[in-house]
């Protein structure tokens, strides 16, 4: 019997990680013999005079491998460096971690929802192996992606409906120096926030974002283009839809301060059906034009996307709609640990209730939502503490589809307490 692709990747993903796991948990019990040996040679063979400085030890600490460059954050926290483990065969692994948990209140809430929630948000582990010519890495756990907007769902729903306990997990395969393959559960290549809540300049994803697909299954090369050009290309499944019939790209122009991409993705198929992780969008197509200015303090990112779900009555699309907006994200790094993150979105949608287009944004067909995010933060070390204070506002919207008991509350209220602690070199001190 033939595997279909999706087998395939999920057991190379599953086979490195059980593999990583194997190893380090025999090398942890040896881990400091080791070191106890090493410190205690050079005392008993110690020369009578000085070595020259010529003579140096040749062996000087290993720098520990730099996290894989899929492993976004756009700021403002910062990740540490990751602990590193003698894993046999394997050589080097790169280990971090975090746990946090957040609290959220708010006004409004649709029937099912409730005014004050609470949940572990993400209990995850990251292995890696990110040199040599087989590389890979492992992201397992548990987490929650809070959207503005959209009712609470707790950790353990969101790891059962989207994308499971390992939502990403991939080999790399480096081909010179320039040229990277990647293959098995990958991040999106599309649009400026990432999936998982510490990955950004808010706790919660915004209705922009909404948009989007977060995890595809699929193989993507990366290629380093000169020296200021970067870009990637992916064949996979689009929004988890277990297809393998979209193609994404991305290419990146940085110099000094400035970055500028362009993000495109689309189905070169159809799918008739949908499912949480698989909404209508997997039908359709999107681009996305995306500034970065960093300096100093300051990190200033607006961002342009457009979405379009063409008509195809095969699959019950009985017309096209499309979705344009787009976000501004801004901020600044006090000292002693503080920032302030803010974004402000606009989003609207085509069509109206009466012309069969779809419901894009949930508030009905033909709606626009407008957003505001400010997030006071605070990180020493690997521990930090955020509160978003958010608010979303729908126009155009159809009576039932939008906040409140009845579904026609225009706007809802958010305010949202994240705790956190990273992992990384920290668990070596």
């Amino acid at each position: 019997m033939k595997l279909r692709l999706s087998r395939i990747l999920q057991a190379a993903a599953a086979t490195a990680m059980v593999a990583a796991l194997m190893a380090a948990a025999q090398t942890t019990d040896s881990s400091s013999a080791p070191a106890v040996a090493s410190a205690a040679a050079p005392a008993a063979q110690a020369p009578a005079t000085p070595a020259p400085a010529a003579q140096a030890p040749a062996a000087a600490p290993a720098t520990p491998p730099a996290p894989l460059s899929t492993f976004v954050l756009t700021g403002p926290l910062t990740w540490l460096p990751p602990a590193t483990f003698q894993a046999g065969p394997l050589g080097t692994l790169s280990v971090n971690g975090i746990i946090t948990g957040y609290s959220l209140f708010q006004n409004n809430a649709v029937p099912g929802d409730t005014s004050a929630q609470a949940t572990l948000s993400n209990g995850q582990i990251y292995i890696q192996k990110a040199d040599g010519p087989v590389q890979f890495y492992v992201q397992a756990g548990v987490y929650d992606l809070p959207t503005l907007g959209v009712p609470f769902v707790n950790a353990q729903n969101t790891v059962n409906g989207l994308y499971g306990p390992v939502p990403v997990a991939f080999l790399k395969l480096p081909v010179g120096k320039t040229t990277q393959f990647m293959i098995g559960q990958l991040p999106t290549l599309m649009g400026a926030e990432s999936t998982f809540t510490y990955q950004n300049f808010n706790i919660q994803r915004g209705i922009v974002w909404n948009q989007e697909n977060a995890i595809n299954r699929g193989i993507q090369i990366n290629q380093t283009l000169g020296k200021y050009f970067s870009a990637s290309i992916s064949w996979n499944d689009g929004y988890y839809s277990d297809r393998y019939n979209w193609l994404s790209g991305s290419i990146t122009y940085t110099k000094g301060v400035n970055t500028l991409v362009y993000d495109g993705m689309g189905t070169l198929g159809r799918t008739g059906y949908e499912t949480v992780a698989t909404p209508v969008q997997n039908n359709g197509y999107m681009h996305a034009v995306i500034y970065t200015y960093t300096k100093g303090p300051w990190i200033v990112s607006p961002y342009f996307q457009y979405g379009n779900v063409p008509e195809n009555p095969s699959i019950g699309i009985l017309k096209g709609t499309s979705a344009t907006g787009g976000a501004f994200n801004l901020s600044y790094a006090f000292k002693s640990g503080f920032a302030l993150p803010v974004r402000v979105e606009y989003l609207t949608s085509s069509g109206n209730a009466t012309d069969g287009s779809l419901n894009l944004l949930g508030y009905g067909p033909g709606s626009a939502g407008t957003t505001f995010t400010v997030t006071p933060t605070y990180q020493k070390g690997g521990m930090y503490l955020r509160g978003d204070i958010g608010f979303v506002d729908a126009s155009n919207y159809a009576k039932g589809d939008v906040f409140g008991s009845n579904g026609t509350d225009s706007n809802q209220f958010r305010g949202v307490l994240e705790f956190g602690f990273i992992f990384g070199n920290n668990i070596e001190k």
